[in-house]
């Protein structure tokens, strides 16, 4: 999909960090946007720094939300005739806790948001976009749906589902007009650790250290990647690096990678 020019795209999570960034990008390209996000201000903080050149329209609702999710699919076919693009962007996070210690109510909370509001934001969108002769599907995983971390039982899995579930869309649709894309950015600075199931200051504080690329940045590469068609997209050198190691090292490359970061975390303490 090369002309991004009056393609109506709609971003989940679109009130800060990569959805945000990913809707000023698409209203540069010309696009038309279908605009969700949990939080209504941040929401419309973002359609106002799009501006009135764009045709925006703004729908507040969880995407765990079933329902929700289906009548916004609706309503946003029926507002522009079309849906050419959806990016299931949405997520949530949790602190570092080991799977014995974690509140399981916490956990079932990361796998609504992070993997079934991707479910039910394919499955509200796929009847529309396979209508249109391209059309393309983003299901935002992470380089955490690649191997799994110690501690992050809840995330990885909830990531680990969303690329499974992506391998099974490119096989079913890879003679389709409809191009699946699994997304896996590294360390984004986006608010996922400030919107946190289990926000904590201290914990937001760390996390931060860690994320280096903007958001805007990972925008960049999205839209190439729907440009070139690109089904397996990773953002990041970490991204790429991380995904060479599990590869190349298939049964410890887990262990490799784990090492690494336990390193880079007591290296973060001591200062």
């Amino acid at each position: 999909m090369k002309e991004l020019r009056n393609k109506v795209v709609v971003i989940t999570g679109a009130g800060s960090g990569i959805g945000r960034a990913l809707a000023v990008a698409f209203s540069k390209e010309g696009a038309r946007l279908a605009l969700n996000e949990f939080n209504p201000v941040t929401l419309n903080e973002t359609v106002d720094l799009i501006g009135k050149g764009t045709e925006v329209f703004p729908v507040s609702f969880d995407v765990a939300d079933k329902d929700a999710m289906f009548s916004f699919a609706k309503s946003v076919k029926e507002r522009f005739g079309q849906i050419d693009v959806m990016i299931n962007n949405a997520g949530v996070s949790i602190g570092e806790y080991p799977l014995h210690q974690i509140d399981l109510d916490m956990f079932e909370r990361v796998m609504d948001v992070n993997f079934y509001g991707m479910l039910y934001g394919s499955r509200a969108f796929i009847p529309y976009l396979i209508e249109q002769p391209e059309s393309s599907l983003f299901n935002v995983s992470s380089v955490f749906g690649l191997t799994g971390i110690i501690h992050s039982s809840a995330y990885c899995a909830s990531k680990f589902a969303v690329y499974g579930l992506n391998q099974s869309l490119i096989q079913e649709h890879k003679n389709s007009s409809l191009t699946i894309h699994s997304v896996h950015p590294g360390g984004i600075k986006t608010n996922i650790a400030r919107n946190a199931v289990d926000y904590n200051e201290a914990h937001e504080a760390f996390h931060q250290q860690f994320l280096k690329l903007s958001p805007e940045y990972a925008a960049t590469v999205i839209i190439s990647g729907i440009k070139k068609k690109r089904k397996r997209i990773l953002i990041g050198a970490e991204a790429f690096l991380l995904d060479f190691v599990v590869r190349l090292f298939p049964v410890w490359g887990g262990s490799i990678v784990n090492g690494i970061i336990q390193k880079k975390v007591e290296a973060l303490k001591r200062k």
